[in-house]
C-alpha cells in the first residue's frame, strides 16, 4: 500500500500535536504548514493526497487559501475545519469544491474517517465490493443452475447488471473477468430457455407468457391516459438496462420512477419488427396482414420503421381512444432543441410520442469507425460514452422542461444490443437478410446446434417471405459470418455491438414510469 502524504494548515499547529502522532503511527506522512502563504508554496512544490485547511487565519484566510490551492492542483481534496458554524461559510466553502468540511473541536478519529472516505474510498469499495460478490457469485451460479421462468430470468439479469456496475466503479480486473465469465454462462443457459419457451408464448390461449412488446402500449401508457394524465412516451432505441441504469442516476435528480420493469423484446431484437410492434400492439404477423401498406417487406430498416406513427393511431382506433396525439423521430441535435423550443404546443396533446436514435447510430458508427471503437472499447467505456451523449443532449433538456411543467414520462426502448466476438458460418443466397444476429431466407445452410431455427415463422407471428422462409437467430455473442471472404468479416465484426439474436441484453430491457419530482 503506498504512503498517503497529508498537508495539515493551521496557525494553531502546535495544539494538533497529538493528532499529527496519532497519523504518523497509522503509517500516514504529516507536513504542516501556519498559514495559507507556506501552505500555497508547499503545495506548488511537493505532491500531498490530502489537505486539511484551517478556516479562520490571520493574514489568508481558509477560503482564499482554498481557491488557491484548488487552481493549483484541483483534483487533490481539501478538507475545511473552522469553528464556525455559519451556514454561508459553508456554503462559500461547499462551493469551492471542498472535498469534506469538520467543525472544531476535531478528534482524530474524525480526521481518520475523512481521510479513509477522500483518499482511501476506491481501494476500501474494490476490496468491500469484491468480496460481496464473492459471496454473492455461488448464489448466482445455484439459480443459474434452476429451472427459472421469465421473471426469475428478469432477476437474474437485474443482478448481474447491479454487479457489473459495482465492479466497474471498483478497481480488480480480474473479479471483472470472473463477472463476464458467470454472464457468458448465464446467456447460454438463458439462450436454452428461449428456445425450449418463446413458441409457447405465442400458443393459442397461452397466458403465461411475459410483458412483450405488442402490450407496452396497452399496459404501461394507455392505463395513464385514463387517469386523465398528460403522458409523453420516450422511446430511445437500442437502449441496454446497464445503459438505462448508469442514465438514471441524471434522470432521478428531476423524476422520481414510480414503477420500474424490465419487459422482453420479441425476435428478432431489431427495430423493423420490435419497435413496430410496439407502436402497433401488434406482431409482426398480423400488421403484415392486417396493415400490408404499413409493412415493407425488405431488408431496408429505414422503410421498415417509416408508418409508426400510422401504426400507433391503428392501434388506438382499435382500442376507442380518442386522445389527440403528437409523434416525432430525432435524429440530430438541431431537430432536439427544436422540440424543447416548441413544448409548449406539444403538450396542448393528450398524448406524446418521441424516438430517439442515437445510441442505435452510436453502435453503428462503433462498427464503422475505428476512432469510434477507441471511445467505446468495452462495456463500460460504451456505458459512459452513452453517458456523455445524454448529459449534452437534447433529450436531457426535454426531460427537465416535462419535469417543469409536470408531466409524467414512460421512459422505454425497443431492444437492447449485445457485444459479438464469435463468428458462427451460414450460407444463403441473394435474397437472405443480411442482418449479423438473425438470418431470414429459404436456402439457408447452418448447423442447426448452433442457432435458434423457426422453421414455421408463422408459430412465432413472424411473416415470411414464401412458404419455404425460416429464420435463424444466432445466441449470446455469436454472429453469423459468409464462408466467401470469411477472414476479412469476421475480423470486421468481431468485437462490435449488434442485435437482432438472442441474448439477455437484447431481449430483456426497460420500461420506466416518471413522475416529477416536487
Amino acid at each position: 500500500m503506498k504512503k498517503i502524504h497529508i498537508l495539515w494548515v493551521d496557525d494553531e499547529i502546535d495544539v494538533l500535536r497529538a493528532h499529527i502522532i496519532f497519523l504518523e503511527q497509522k503509517g500516514y506522512d504529516v507536513t504542516t504548514a501556519t498559514n495559507g502563504t507556506d501552505a500555497i508554496d508547499l503545495v506548488r512544490d511537493n505532491h500531498y493526497d490530502i489537505i486539511f485547511l484551517d478556516e479562520n487565519m490571520p493574514g489568508m484566510t481558509g477560503l482564499q487559501t482554498l481557491g488557491e490551492l484548488k487552481s493549483l492542483k484541483p483534483n487533490v481534496p481539501v478538507v475545511m475545519i473552522t469553528k464556525s458554524e455559519e451556514e454561508d461559510i459553508m456554503d462559500q466553502a461547499i462551493g469551492s469544491k471542498m472535498a469534506d468540511y469538520l467543525i472544531k473541536p476535531v478528534n482524530p478519529k474524525q480526521i481518520l474517517l475523512s481521510i479513509k472516505k477522500n483518499v482511501d474510498q476506491l481501494e476500501l469499495v474494490t476490496r468491500k465490493t469484491t468480496a460481496d460478490y464473492q459471496s454473492e457469485f455461488s448464489r448466482i451460479g445455484m439459480r443459474l443452475n434452476e429451472r427459472l421462468d421469465f421473471n426469475e430470468w428478469k432477476e437474474v439479469y437485474r443482478k448481474l447488471v447491479y454487479w457489473e456496475l459495482e465492479l466497474s466503479a471498483s478497481q480488480d480486473p480480474a473479479m471483472d473477468e470472473v463477472l463476464k465469465m458467470q454472464k457468458v454462462e448465464a446467456n447460454n443457459n438463458f439462450a436454452r430457455y428461449i428456445k425450449n419457451n418463446y413458441l409457447d408464448w405465442f400458443q393459442q390461449g397461452s397466458g403465461d407468457r411475459p410483458l412483450l412488446s405488442p402490450d407496452l402500449f396497452r399496459h404501461k401508457v394507455f392505463p395513464l391516459l385514463d387517469k386523465g394524465e398528460k403522458v409523453f412516451v420516450l422511446v430511445i432505441d437500442n437502449l441496454r438496462y446497464d445503459q438505462f441504469r448508469v442514465l438514471s442516476q441524471v434522470v432521478n435528480q428531476y423524476f422520481l420512477s414510480e414503477e420500474e420493469e424490465l419487459y422482453y423484446s420479441i425476435l428478432p431484437t431489431a427495430t423493423m419488427y420490435a419497435r413496430n410492434a410496439i407502436f402497433a400492439g401488434l406482431m409482426p404477423l398480423d400488421i403484415a396482414r392486417l396493415y400490408p401498406q404499413y409493412w415493407e417487406d425488405d431488408d431496408n430498416e429505414g422503410n421498415k420503421n417509416s408508418h409508426e406513427k400510422e401504426l400507433l393511431q391503428t392501434q388506438m382506433s382499435r382500442l376507442g381512444r380518442k386522445e389527440k396525439l403528437y409523434f416525432e423521430k430525432v435524429v440530430s441535435l438541431k431537430a432536439g432543441k427544436k422540440l424543447v423550443d416548441n413544448l409548449g404546443s406539444i403538450l396542448q396533446h393528450d398524448l406524446s410520442v418521441m424516438v430517439f436514435n442515437f445510441v442505435d447510430m452510436m453502435s453503428h458508427a462503433r462498427t464503422e469507425m475505428d476512432m469510434m471503437r477507441e471511445l467505446a472499447s468495452d462495456e463500460k467505456a460504451y456505458r459512459s460514452l452513452t453517458l456523455s451523449w445524454f448529459n449534452h443532449s437534447s433529450l436531457l433538456e426535454l426531460l427537465k422542461s416535462l419535469a417543469e411543467n409536470r408531466v409524467k414520462v414512460v421512459l422505454t426502448t425497443d431492444h437492447g444490443t449485445v457485444r459479438v466476438d464469435n463468428p458462427v458460418k451460414v450460407i444463403g443466397d441473394r435474397e437472405t437478410v443480411t442482418n449479423l444476429r438473425y438470418k431470414l431466407g429459404r436456402n439457408l445452410n447452418y448447423n442447426y446446434k448452433q442457432v435458434f431455427e423457426i422453421t414455421q415463422p408463422e408459430k412465432a407471428r413472424l411473416p415470411g417471405r414464401n412458404v419455404s422462409s425460416r429464420f435463424i437467430f444466432a445466441l449470446n455473442a455469436d454472429f453469423f459470418a459468409y464462408p466467401n471472404n470469411y477472414n476479412y468479416y469476421v475480423q470486421y465484426y468481431r468485437d462490435t455491438f449488434q442485435h437482432g439474436g438472442i441474448s439477455m441484453e437484447e431481449m430483456i430491457v426497460p420500461v420506466i414510469t416518471l413522475a416529477p419530482k416536487g
